[in-house]
């Protein structure tokens, strides 16, 4: 298998930076073809239905791979030659999902190795445009819901819950992989769903519903015999969990557009560690005179620092001129301001919040983007809803994390520079994470000694306080190669293109303004970041160390 997708790489080398240039058929040289290969393109990557549930089987899987390849050749065949960068953006898109469904088939093969696939019930929305990690195609969305239920919301959410025994029948068939790492820790999905059914079976206004309290306790049970039954499976399962580091690097480039090997990551995240560590340790010093942070102890004081964390951001965007600040951000940023949690019980992430909420909410730029992608979507097709397979997340969490330290480089928090501190210890919190995550999917480490390196380097034992958020971290990147290393890698390429961009008003006597850089980037839209640098810039060197 590592010959075939090196072999690849080869073969994708003309194809991934400038499309194919041979043919002669004008019918299938238009953007306009390119849209309706793409809607053909994701009718297919929705699999058929058995018994009524997506087939994930091996047989379902070979006795479509030629229609699959007949879309691919379709796709290189279209000449791009005389195409804006923009169109040229879109069709690259279109490449790199029909990768991430080639590289799924042959290597990852969540359906097979990854028992947290079969996850059906999701309770809250992702804060990045599709949920993380490889997620099955019959979801059940609850958080969408409106409750009391009308008819016909009732009637789908009772059809879909009728659909997990079934569904569940079909996983224990399909589940025959060896990655012990990722068995194990699945358990805990299905686990948890269960958790989350008997949560919603209790709901008052779904109590004096038999028929869905019925499906809820099928459902229940269903998840339950496959918890069991995964458990029982697991004491078999002996394999690694990692990809391998030729493997991760063709997925970064090949389907993220990530222009990066796994070594350069590794390189990357150890001087972003080093970096965030020494940083923070100099901002001690620089504030070693003044107070330290004193974190929320009451219900009172954080709901009085959560909302003026959130309005000095909002005002500091506003005045500063860093971005053009929406009417939907104040709605967007309010709904996640949280909600007051005792010391004992709070992670790393709620640590940083009950200090300073500025720096996790500087993050939460996460959810001005799905604001915009709900009210304000893309007017291209291509780029209107969620990228598959995670291939938005340099550009997403690579925004999310790189803001933490523009904001604050641009003044955010001069008026309390203690806040800093916090800045830094998220960066070396992700940087660490990051790296563990590297050396699993390279099989060096196990999950579990991933997530020593994970916790042994956030700083001030902020990771030591709760094993769940660290436990889900590690699982989630062992399960989505690239993720765990996308807010730093993402970051690092978002500061590339933003260098290129100013270089470029330099070069046109123009003045750099922050607002022009984030606004331009902003309605190119949640695409990898390599191709939103292109696009701005018309700079593809990045692109080009992919084939070098």
């Amino acid at each position: 298998m590592k010959q075939f997708y090196l072999l690849a790489t080869i073969i994708l080398v003309p194809i991934l930076l400038f499309g194919f240039s041979t043919n002669d058929d004008p019918s299938i040289n238009s953007h306009e073809e390119l849209v309706n290969l793409f809607k053909e393109w994701r009718t297919f990557e929705n699999p058929p239905k058995l018994n009524g549930v997506p087939d994930y089987s091996l047989e379902s899987f070979e006795k479509r791979w030629p229609t699959f390849k007949a879309l691919e050749t379709k796709l290189v065949k279209i000449d791009t030659t005389d195409w804006s960068i923009a169109q040229r953006v879109d069709w690259h898109i279109v490449r790199a999902e029909m990768n991430g469904y080639d590289f799924n088939h042959k290597i990852l093969k969540p359906w097979v190795r990854d028992p947290a696939f079969y996850k059906v019930i999701w309770m809250s929305r992702s804060d990045v445009p599709a949920h993380e990690g490889p997620t099955n195609h019959t979801t059940i969305e609850i958080w969408t819901y409106d409750f009391p239920l009308d008819n016909p919301s009732r009637e789908k959410l009772l059809t879909d819950l009728n659909k997990i025994p079934e569904f569940y029948r079909q996983a224990k068939q399909n589940l025959t992989g060896n990655a012990r790492d990722l068995w194990v820790t699945g358990i805990r999905d299905i686990k948890n769903q269960s958790k989350n059914l008997k949560a919603i079976r209790e709901w008052e206004y779904l109590k004096t519903d038999k028929k869905l309290i019925k499906a809820i306790d099928t459902a229940i049970e269903a998840t339950n015999e496959l918890a069991n039954w995964l458990e029982k499976e697991g004491e078999k399962k002996t394999g690694p969990s990692g990809i391998g580091k030729e493997n991760y690097t063709w997925y970064l480039q090949n389907v993220h557009l990530v222009p990066m090997t796994w070594e350069d990551e590794v390189q990357l995240l150890k001087r972003e560690l080093a970096r965030a560590w020494s940083a923070l340790k100099l901002e001690e010093h620089r504030n070693r005179n003044l107070p330290k942070l004193k974190a929320a102890s009451n219900p009172e004081e954080f709901q009085e620092m959560t909302e003026k964390a959130a309005d000095d951001l909002l005002q500091f965007l506003a005045v500063e001129d860093i971005v053009t600040v929406k009417d939907y951000f104040k709605p967007a940023l309010y709904a996640h301001l949280g909600t007051f949690i005792p010391e004992e019980k709070r992670n790393f992430f709620e640590i940083g919040r009950h200090y300073h909420a500025g720096p996790l909410y500087s993050h939460f730029y996460h959810w001005f983007e799905l604001a915009r992608m709900d009210i304000e979507p893309h007017q291209s097709e291509i780029r209107k809803g969620a990228l598959l397979y995670n291939i938005f997340d340099s550009r997403n969490e690579g925004m999310a994390t790189g803001v933490e330290e523009i904001f604050m480089d641009a003044g955010l928090y001069d008026d309390n520079p203690r806040v800093r501190e916090i800045v830094y210890i998220m960066i070396a919190q992700r940087a660490a994470r990051g790296l563990g995550s590297l050396y699993a999917h390279a099989n060096q480490m196990t999950m579990e000694e991933a997530g020593g390196i994970h916790s042994e380097f956030t700083p001030r034992g902020w990771m030591k306080t709760e094993k769940e958020l660290l436990i889900f971290e590690q699982h989630l990147y062992l399960r989505q190669p690239g993720y765990g290393t996308s807010y730093i890698t993402g970051k690092y390429l978002m500061e590339s293109a933003m260098a290129d961009f100013a270089k470029m008003k330099e070069a046109e006597s123009k003045e750099f303004r922050l607002k022009d850089f984030f606004d331009q980037l902003n309605t190119i839209g949640n695409i990898p970041i390599s191709l939103g640098h292109w696009q701005m810039t018309g700079v593809n060197n990045h692109l080009n160390q992919i084939n070098n």
